[in-house]
């Protein structure tokens, strides 16, 4: 059996942007991506705090140290520059090997989005 667990979590960032004009996805400071373990073109979930939403897209790398989390296209209409923002990634593993597996939890500042 297989089943799905959290792979990669940024707990409470900051949006920095919002481009409806961009074809989509959510850019992240590539320092970010590193310490979560996320690659550019995976999926992530995207839950927010302030409203509620939950969506997903995929990631693409941002200036590294730059703090940016930007939602681009359609995802841009489910934020606001300032909106506080968890974004997961999941993996599937073999029910035995998911028991020991340790997600990559990072839990930046989220006045500046900076690594702690």
């Amino acid at each position: 059996m297989q089943i799905q667990v959290v792979k990669s979590k940024i707990h409470r960032v900051k949006v920095t942007g919002a481009d409806l004009n961009y074809i989509g996805s959510i850019t992240i400071d590539e320092a970010l991506m590193d310490a979560s373990n996320l690659i550019e073109g995976e999926k992530v979930a995207i839950v927010n705090i302030n409203n509620g939403e939950r969506f997903e897209t995929y990631a693409i790398k941002g200036a590294r140290n730059s703090g940016e989390v930007t939602l681009n296209g359609p995802a841009a209409r489910k934020v606001h520059p300032g909106d506080i923002i968890i974004i997961i990634s999941y993996a599937t593993l073999d029910f035995e090997e998911a028991k020991s597996f340790k997600p990559w939890l990072v839990f930046p500042n989220e006045n500046d989005n900076s690594l702690r």
